[in-house]
């Protein structure tokens, strides 16, 4: 039996840490040719960490010249894109009421969750019409659903990544480019790191499961997304999150 992404071109961003790093280990299993990309030089490291073909590389997702260089970089090594994963994501200022929050912060996280993604997914669709086709997964979050005190800036740019899925997925479906996102409910990242603990503790007792989610069960809806076997599914906006948005 075939691996489910055997010898396909996967993009991930923000592939360093978190749904990223999760999303690389389980998708090269699968046969997957990783590029990935994150701002931190520690994307390198994976290269220690997985068996299978990877590369690595060092871009800002909020600047358009790094960003092209990368896809140009990808381009070069295999002359096509099956998959992307419009993965890069920052948390920005938490416990801050919104008429508080700072303006600098706030386009810093505009900067990363709504251009960036922006730009990747252009350059990524430019990449997929020329190679016939193609799976997009956008990592969105039920903040794009539900608001969480202290967190403006992120929960509207993740509202924005709602209907940019949606956008792109009516755009470019005849051209057999499927966009569909996943949106995490509060998971075990490095995203909550600057969350106090009593914080992640008030977070945790707000999931019916009894526990955040873990970036392993994040990146494997990933996977089915990126694969054949959800050929039938674009333009939806799936919801990972132990059961929190049923209540």
């Amino acid at each position: 039996m075939g691996k489910r992404l055997d010898g396909k071109v996967c993009i991930i961003t923000g592939a360093a840490s978190g749904f990223g790093k999760a999303m690389v280990h389980e998708f090269i299993k699968e046969g997957a040719k990783i590029f990935a990309i994150d701002i931190s030089k520690k994307v390198q490291d994976l290269k220690k960490e997985v068996d299978g073909e990877l590369h690595t590389y060092s871009a800002d997702v909020s600047n358009l010249i790094q960003v092209a260089e990368a896809f140009k970089k990808c381009n070069e090594i295999y002359g096509r894109l099956d998959i992307l994963c419009n993965n890069a994501g920052i948390t920005g200022l938490v416990e801050t009421p919104l008429h508080e929050f700072n303006l600098e912060a706030w386009d810093k996280v505009f900067a990363v969750n709504v251009r960036g993604a922006f730009i990747v997914l252009q350059e990524a669709i430019k990449m997929m019409l020329k190679s016939g086709g193609g799976s997009v997964v956008n990592t969105g979050s039920i903040g794009g659903y539900r608001a969480t005190p202290g967190s403006s800036a992120y929960i509207v740019s993740k509202g924005a990544m709602v209907m940019l899925t949606k956008q792109a997925a009516l755009e470019y479906v005849k051209d057999g480019i499927r966009v569909n996102s996943i949106n995490p409910g509060t998971c075990n990242t490095p995203l909550l790191d600057d969350f106090s603990q009593e914080a992640k503790d008030f977070l945790a007792s707000q999931v019916p499961i009894g526990r955040l989610g873990e970036p392993v069960e994040v990146a494997k809806l990933a996977l089915f997304l990126a694969s054949d076997e959800s050929s039938y599914i674009s333009g939806q906006d799936h919801i990972i999150d132990g059961g929190r948005s049923t209540e």
